[in-house]
């Protein structure tokens, strides 16, 4: 896709809009007021945001559950009054017969997003991933290809690219707001528990096999996310450097890691003119310390921060150092909302599968970098 077109793509959503080409969707989902949906995996995400999210969606509902704890397929039973339409990991094909259910939503352990995303694809439902899409861009492409053979339309979880203070920014450095935009800085940690271990289920985050890395595949993948839509454009070459102080924790996955990113100039009217000149970015992430939550461009003529940026409440904004004075919705039930109207209304959806192969390939070459210490250029879709 041209630098254009994937500026177009994602400036669409200032005004509610979708993106990219649309794909084919399954038989009568376009009719229903609101669609079904299956949620996979009940961990903290599910029981803590997206449950409570789908009571608040205008086309979606909670239909269906598939977990591989008994007790927690009859908790959510009783809860949402879901009556036979909960299944065990044995039972996820059995999805395909329930009418109830539109929407395969895999909220798993990133190492099993491919799996399921592609079983839930033969299905004929529909499919929404959470982020990262996958352990590789390998997987992604072979994800995206699933749903492109079973006529089925995939999205992927990136809910701050419907939040308003990040679209307000995106407003103000594209507009020009700042001056020509000069650089990007943005970063985003936690503190692993310290009794944490990568041979726990717990903390699974801990274990390559199934996180696919570390604080970078979990929530470092956001910083850059905000570094790519600023620019309306990819980058080309990345150098990026590894902090390790807990060799037995960290046995698996990076502990911190930092990285800068070289975004190119791009000549003729492709972008708007204060898009046009080469940025770098540079970019954290850690679990090994909180309170690190933040992105912020830079121009001759001010910045725009977002701090804390990746948050699911309490998001604060502040152009040239004045506060946007945003509210912070929902977020979940915003991005749900939006897959749900574009699949009802036959229309392209602002994250698809591509949205998540780009960060595949960035942050395969982001690891690269960081193992052999030299500049990687960054693959093409």
């Amino acid at each position: 896709m041209s630098t254009r077109r994937q500026f177009l793509a994602t400036s669409a959503a200032l005004s509610a809009a979708a993106s990219l080409s649309p794909r084919l969707f399954a038989a009568g989902a376009e009719g229903k007021k609101k669609l079904g949906y299956a949620l996979v995996g009940l961990g903290r995400l599910s029981t803590g945001q997206l449950a409570p999210a789908l009571q608040k969606t205008e086309h979606a509902k909670l239909a269906a559950v598939v977990s591989g704890t008994p007790s927690k397929r009859e908790e959510w039973r009783k809860k949402y009054d879901l009556g036979e339409h909960v299944y065990s990991y044995e039972q996820f094909d059995r999805l395909s017969d329930d009418d109830a259910v539109d929407v395969i939503y895999i909220v798993l352990p990133n190492g099993l997003h491919a799996e399921y995303t592609i079983r839930g694809a033969e299905t004929g439902k529909h499919v929404f991933c959470e982020k990262p899409m996958a352990n590789t861009a390998e997987e992604c492409r072979q994800m995206i290809a699933a749903c492109e053979k079973g006529k089925v339309k995939l999205g992927i979880g990136y809910r701050c690219q419907f939040e308003p203070h990040h679209l307000r920014a995106m407003e103000v450095v594209r507009s020009g707001g700042v001056g020509e935009l000069r650089g990007l800085g943005a970063g985003f940690g936690f503190k692993m528990p310290a009794d944490a271990d990568p041979d726990q289920k717990l903390h699974w985050r801990l274990n390559r096999k199934l996180a696919g890395g570390g604080p970078l595949m979990d929530v470092g993948i956001y910083a850059l996310q905000f570094c790519r839509y600023m620019t309306g454009r990819e980058p080309d070459s990345v150098t990026a450097q590894t902090t390790l102080t807990d060799p037995v924790k960290f046995r698996q996955v990076e502990e911190t890691l930092g990285w800068t990113m070289t975004f190119p100039s791009v000549l003729g009217d492709d972008l708007p003119e204060p898009l046009r000149a080469q940025v770098t970015a540079s970019c954290a992430t850690t679990y090994n310390f909180s309170g690190f939550n933040q992105g912020e461009a830079f121009g001759p003529d001010g910045s725009v921060l977002l701090k804390p940026a990746y948050s699911y409440t309490g998001l604060e904004g502040f152009v040239k150092g004045e506060p946007m004075n945003l509210d912070t919705p929902d977020q979940f039930a915003i991005e749900i909302d939006a897959f749900s109207q574009s699949v009802k209304d036959n229309k392209p959806f602002k994250c698809p599968g591509e949205e998540g192969l780009r960060d595949l390939l960035a942050i395969e070459a982001i690891y690269k970098a960081a193992e052999t210490g030299r500049r990687v250029d960054v693959a093409k879709v």
